[in-house]
């Protein structure tokens, strides 16, 4: 039996770790990036030149691109993704947010297709080794056939309707700010306070296990090449607090740290999240200067 093909459109780091794991777990990819050479660079599979010619070539699609206009533009551009969509899957791992996910939805089941959400939580190394978690929203029957694929990326769990997995996408995301902001704040503090960094990390990692990829970040500011970057975060916290100040929620932590991220990626956007380190380093360098 023939393998099954995989078209994966957007090959940025995200998206390049998908394509590796995807073609190792024996699935045969085809690739669509918009600059040609970054989907060439991966030397995997088959990579074409317009989103249609993936889809086309392909049984299943997958997407992982940066934001909702990304994404339009790639599902319904010139030559886009759902010219060829009859009959396909499309698995949008995009963390685009909720508003694009209806409009997704709607212009793939009006071309023939099946649509499936399913933004990943994780950064690309646990992609690569296969051990994110997925959040899949849509009906049981097309998340089961999309599970096909998605297994081979870690641990996939349905979470209902379309809309449900970018809303709790959003959750994980800004609970990510607000750990990592918790923890650098923590890091620094612990320094001025005479103990040794490798004791504070120790214990911030044991109550947040998830920190310890961040350890080079937050103890020795190595924050390239950025696992997520400062930019992607302030882009998803802040389409949080618009969600949730449309629910009426009560949000000042989130407010908080979307302050703070969007000040820390406003000086250095394409450092990794654990640069949020540099505030409290930066005050406390600014504080004991002499006047």
């Amino acid at each position: 039996m023939d393998a099954t093909r995989v078209a994966v459109l957007g090959t940025g780091k995200m998206g390049s770790a998908i394509a590796a794991r995807l073609a190792e777990a024996g699935f045969e990819v085809v690739l669509w990036n918009r600059t040609r050479s970054r989907a060439e660079e991966l030397g995997l599979g088959t990579v074409v030149d317009t989103p249609a010619a993936a889809v086309g070539a392909a049984d299943i699609v997958v997407s992982s691109l940066t934001g909702p206009d990304a994404v339009l533009a790639v599902y319904l551009g010139p030559q886009g993704a759902l010219i060829a969509g009859y009959g396909k899957t499309f698995v949008d791992m995009s963390t685009a947010g909720p508003d694009v996910v209806p409009v997704l939805a709607t212009h793939v089941g009006t071309a023939g297709g099946r649509f499936v959400e399913a933004p990943i939580m994780g950064a690309p190394p646990l992609v690569r080794a296969g051990q994110a978690t997925i959040l899949a929203g849509g009906t049981a029957a097309d998340v089961g056939l999309a599970s096909a694929v998605l297994g081979a990326l870690g641990t996939v769990r349905h979470v209902g309707e379309t809309g449900s997995a970018a809303r709790l996408k959003l959750i994980a995301n800004s609970m990510l700010a607000d750990i990592i902001l918790a923890a650098a704040e923590l890091q620094v503090a612990g320094e001025d306070a005479g103990l040794d960094a490798d004791d504070v990390f120790w214990v911030l990692q044991r109550a947040a296990p998830a920190l310890e990829s961040r350890r080079s970040g937050l103890i020795e500011s190595h924050h390239a090449p950025a696992q997520f970057a400062l930019r992607d975060l302030r882009k998803d916290v802040d389409l949080a607090v618009a969600l949730f100040g449309r629910a009426n929620s009560k949000t000042p932590m989130l407010r908080w740290s979307s302050e703070q991220v969007s000040s820390a990626a406003g000086a250095t956007p394409d450092l990794d999240i654990s640069a949020v380190a540099r505030l409290y380093r930066q005050e406390k360098a600014t504080a004991t200067q002499p006047d």
